[in-house]
């Protein structure tokens, strides 16, 4: 094998490497600062900041009598040290942060701290290995088309470890294994770097060349934008993609996958059209406004086209995977391939005979990844929340045509200038907006979705947000694209349970943690209960308690406005891990376990942290969803939520007999429910507002609200004994819900789990008569 196919294989298995620490490092540090928009625009700054100080910084050094992949291999071994020093310095970080971390400003500057330290160091050493490797060759066009190919290798290998962190290493196995492949692969590739330097020609001593001109300084500014563009439409399109696929971990993985194939496969093309005779800067900018018209049409697509094609209704989660493949591919191939095709051409264009060409690639890999970093925060904070998805896509379009007129702008010919300006608003003009029914219904459009009216659809940082009617009056509250809430009676009545059975439990409540608003309906369940002093709500998405204060009033005793509610405007983990606060009742309905994040909601560590919020004789409630799951999924959930609270018992809310889900109540010590204590404590004047509640849902005495009674935590062990845990080192819950969320077996999984429940239990308590009633009222499922 000659040495440039060697290094295309080096290099491309770097890119491997490296895109699986980044999923496993976004892990990593999603646990500990947080998920939000906010968390995320930190982490995604800092990642790419690293990439982008590197690049800029190695190519200003000039090591003398250094062979380029002897530099290049140490670069690769540091970057495999580091990656280990992050996997292992975590739980460090991880204390100092729950100790000084906070809310506010200073929360933002710690997690920001917190992320330097983690990521500067191994991505500096990402960042400087093109412009390392690149001084293998001279600035010749055959040298610089090779740097393009270069970039296209470790875009190729970036696929490969996507796909194999996402489809594989996670799901199979942890976030430590996967760090031991990613540096196993940087490994392999300085000792072969290392081994090949002997041979390797040493390449020539560059010349010193006259600074940039104002045409070079142009290719600069039009492959920042061109980062700029890309990194911004990833944004919109993940968010749009997300709707319509469902938000799980594969779906992200299967998204970034077909993006950074496109930049691949036009890298490879780009370079190719590099070492030819046409112009790079005029093809530079003939690529940027055909962007524009890409973009235009994957706005249409996303909007007009893919929401109403018809979903999988197998329940193999492989086809579905397949047609989301497809799917992506049809929508955002083509515009990636033209951004990838742009950094060969950009290096190309800028390019001087006898320049460094360390210099070189650094510079224009600097430009083109602070562009992207200005795109990635600036479309995901600050124009999607402030303008809308539609309005952010016409600026892309807009910046993709200025981008071409930027490439032109040293051309003489007027008629390519106007022709860009005419077409851009053109397109610009034309460019649909998307339905309110996508944001509300997501992937599931074409079968939940009939005659509904919207009242309310609205665009955060975090999520997007719709509220709708049906013509029978019943309203819905949807989050990305999902029901989360809504006026049907197995909706209120889970809501209700999720407040009033902990309430009920606890012998007198005073401060409650409510972990996620929706419709604010079990946040409300407290308003009723006359001993409550403090309900404060945990929130990622601002809009969400703006909606349900607007339009679920009257269902949460418009808990949004009650003196004694507060509300907090963060992720829930990171608030438990650094809030010193304790309260007599935690309960949390957070999103479905298959959506991307939601899984560390559900972790033996957080249900752990929890624990340590808890008063004495303080009661937590977790909701579990049987629906869009199955057998092994829901046993994952309730087995992790055991292994903390042993003692737990489980409640059923069903369908006219039918499963639907359920909920789980934990407490320090073993559960004590004396039927006749509830009954007298309904039956005080001052639970009035509490017995009303329960009755709109048909659960207004103690021993119909006992009758949901599904199971006691030590009688299912037998059951539970190979379920898998869900811990933070490998979120095993969201692979497996992911793979679940196309099945349908609530009313399977509600059987089996009843096949465990005894009755009469000693946690009950109470006169023969009453035992006799709860006996009677309890659903026969077996």
């Amino acid at each position: 094998m000659g040495l440039f196919p060697l290094l295309l294989v080096l290099f491309a298995a770097s890119g491997c490497a490296a895109l699986i620490y980044e999923i496993v490092w976004f892990q990593l540090l999603e646990l500990v600062i947080g998920s939000s928009a906010i968390s995320l625009g930190t982490l995604l700054a800092t990642y790419m900041g690293g990439m982008f100080l590197g690049s800029l910084g190695y190519s200003r050094m000039r090591l003398q009598g250094h062979r380029p992949l002897r530099v290049y291999a140490v670069i690769e071994a540091a970057i495999a040290l580091c990656g280990m020093a992050v996997l292992f310095g975590m739980p460090w970080l991880d204390r100092i942060y729950a100790a000084y971390g906070g809310h506010g400003l200073a929360g933002i500057l710690m997690r920001a701290l917190l992320s330097a330290l983690c990521l500067l160091p191994p991505t500096l050493l990402m960042g400087a290995s093109l412009p390392a490797l690149a001084r293998q060759w001279e600035t010749t066009p055959q040298g610089v088309s090779r740097l393009g190919f270069l970039y296209g290798a470790n875009t190729a290998g970036a696929v490969g470890g996507c796909v194999l962190a996402g489809f594989y290493l996670l799901r199979t196995h942890d976030l430590y294994v996967a760090s031991y492949a990613a540096a196993g692969l940087n490994l392999a590739v300085a000792a072969v770097s290392l081994v090949t330097a002997r041979w390797a020609p040493a390449p020539k001593t560059p010349e010193q060349v006259e600074a940039a001109s104002g045409g070079t300084r142009l290719v600069y500014a039009v492959v920042a934008l061109s980062g700029l563009c890309a990194l911004g439409a990833e944004v919109i399109w993940t968010r749009l993609l997300s709707l319509t696929l469902g938000a799980t971990v594969y779906a992200f993985s299967i998204i970034l996958a077909v993006f950074l194939a496109g930049l691949g496969i036009g890298s490879g093309a780009g370079a190719w059209l590099a070492r030819t005779r046409f112009s790079a800067r005029a093809a530079l900018g003939v690529c940027q406004v055909l962007l524009a018209a890409a973009v235009t049409i994957a706005a249409f697509l996303l909007a007009k086209r893919l929401p109403y094609l018809p979903i999988q209704s197998s329940s193999n989660a492989w086809l579905t995977f397949r047609d989301d493949l497809i799917r992506c591919v049809y929508s955002v191939l083509p515009a990636a391939c033209l951004w990838g095709a742009s950094f060969p051409l950009a290096l190309a264009a800028a390019s001087r005979p006898g320049e460094d060409p360390g210099r070189l690639a650094g510079t224009v890999y600097a430009a083109n990844t602070g562009g992207a970093i200005i795109g990635a925060i600036g479309f995901s904070m600050v124009l999607i929340p402030l303008v809308g998805t539609q309005n952010s896509e016409r600026i892309l379009v807009g910046l993709c045509a200025a981008a071409g007129l930027l490439a032109a702008s040293q051309s003489r010919r007027a008629i390519p200038v106007l022709a860009t300006v005419v077409l851009a608003g053109l397109l610009i003009w034309r460019l649909p907006g998307v339905p309110w029914e996508v944001f509300a219904y997501g992937r599931e459009l074409t079968i939940s979705y009939k005659d509904g009216r919207p009242l309310y659809v609205g665009e955060g940082r975090n999520a997007s947000i719709a509220i709708s009617e049906s013509p029978e009056g019943t309203r819905f509250f949807h989050i990305s694209g999902k029901i989360e809430a809504s006026g049907l009676p197995q909706d209120m009545r889970l809501q209700r349970m999720l407040g009033h059975i902990p309430a009920m439990l606890h012998a007198r409540p005073r401060s409650v943690l409510v972990v996620g608003c929706g419709a604010g309906v079990t946040a409300g369940t407290f308003v009723s209960h006359p001993e409550v002093e403090r309900i404060l709500i945990c929130e990622l998405e601002p809009l969400v308690p703006r909606a349900s204060g607007r339009f679920f009033a009257k269902e949460n005793h418009n808990v949004v406005r009650d003196r004694r509610t507060e509300i907090v405007f963060d992720d829930a983990r990171h608030y438990v891990l650094t809030t010193p606060e304790r309260f007599d009742i935690i309960t949390s309905d957070p999103i479905h376990p298959w959506v991307k994040g939601a899984a560390t909601l559900y972790s033996k560590e957080y249900f752990e942290m929890v624990k340590s919020h808890l008063n004495p004789g303080g009661v937590v409630s977790q909701w579990v969803p049987l629906y869009q799951s199955d057998l092994a999924t829901v046993q994952s959930e309730i087995a992790t939520f055991l292994s903390v609270f042993p003692n737990a018992t489980i409640w059923n809310n069903d369908i006219n007999g039918e499963g639907y889900d359920v909920m789980l109540v934990g407490q320090n010590g073993p559960p004590h429910v004396d039927v006749e204590a509830l009954q007298q404590r309904l039956d005080r004047p001052d639970y009035v507002r509490v017995r009303e509640s329960l009755n709109d849902v048909g659960l207004g005495s103690a021993v119909s609200l006992l009758s949901t009674y599904a199971g006691y935590g030590p009688d299912l062990q037998g059951w539970l004994a190979r379920a898998q845990i869900n811990h933070d080192r490998d979120l095993r819950l969201q692979y497996l819900a992911g793979f679940a969320m196309v099945q349908n077996n609530a009313t399977f999984i509600m059987s089996e789990l009843l096949r465990y429940r005894r009755f009469p239990n000693p946690i009950f308590a109470g006169s023969p008569q009453q035992i006799h009633a709860l006996r009677y009222a309890l659903p026969a499922w077996q």
